[in-house]
């Protein structure tokens, strides 16, 4: 996979506003993380199957903490990788190639798959898609603007007005 930068250097906060078009998900809150290498999203009740010979993994989404909604997603598997998190513990994890839009510029993250019901963010941001053309104020937040005001109180965990 190319790593060179799609476009000129985009300005970036700490946590941004992310959305995952190509699997129907508008808005998801993401944490910018320079030491993690893949990017990382919540997921649940992942299941691999097999697709014309082909690896491939089922799984759920639930975008905003909180709120019922599960959004059923199913792709290729990339690859399989031991993943370390903060704490030491190292687990091994699905990868799957995933477009995401960050401040406006879509890019393709490799995503690893893992149960981040206890993390404060559905979803991490690492340096593999970060190379593609982002610089990041540790200083600052959501740069990209926010989610409409039905999509952060979901995220909270109220019910949209």
């Amino acid at each position: 996979m190319d790593r060179r930068p799609t476009h000129s250097s985009t300005l970036i906060g700490w946590r941004e506003w992310v959305s995952l078009p190509d699997v129907g998900i508008p808005w998801i809150k993401a944490k910018i993380d320079t030491g993690a290498r893949s990017s990382s999203l919540h997921a649940q009740h992942i299941r691999e199957f097999e697709r014309d010979g082909v690896p491939w993994v089922r799984f759920d989404v639930r975008p905003w903490q909180g709120a019922p909604e599960l959004v059923p997603v199913e792709l290729p598997v990339f690859d399989r990788r031991d993943v370390r998190s903060s704490s030491g513990h190292a687990q091994s994890r699905l990868v799957v190639l995933l477009d995401l839009v960050l401040v406006g510029h879509r890019v393709t993250a490799e995503v690893t798959l893992s149960n981040r019901s206890e993390m404060g963010f559905r979803m991490l941001i690492g340096r593999e898609a970060l190379r593609q053309g982002f610089t990041i104020d540790p200083a600052r937040s959501f740069l990209g603007g926010k989610a409409p005001k039905t999509f952060r109180r979901l995220n909270r965990g109220h019910t949209a007005a």
